[in-house]
């Protein structure tokens, strides 16, 4: 007979289920459950303790290379890209060397 576990801590194993790939759900809240049906009085902030651990041990975190965040708009070194960019320079460019003069006569 298995101890009926709160509907706040139900779905505190939910919530922690969330971030998890969805292969690897039924594997977590199996693990949650048994561990926490040991447990006579099982509020959500003890629950929230034993639980949190166990996911991260289920918790593959996503590959973070360089290379995906990196602009993707040339695939190939191009003739605009390469090149120095084109139009009027900022009023900002330049300015000390302008107001050199200015503050010295």
């Amino acid at each position: 007979m298995s101890i009926p576990i709160p509907d706040d801590v139900d779905s505190l194993i939910s919530e922690l289920t969330a971030s998890l790939q969805p292969q690897q759900h039924a594997a977590f809240e199996a693990a949650a459950r048994s561990a926490l049906a040991g447990l006579e009085c099982a509020g959500p902030g003890l629950a929230y303790r034993l639980l949190v651990p166990l996911q991260r041990a289920h918790f593959d975190p996503p590959d973070d290379a360089v290379e995906a965040h990196a602009p993707r708009h040339y695939r190939r070194p191009t003739k605009l890209s390469s090149l120095p960019p084109i139009g009027r320079p900022d009023r900002a460019e330049g300015a000390q060397e302008r107001n050199r003069f200015k503050r010295a006569g």
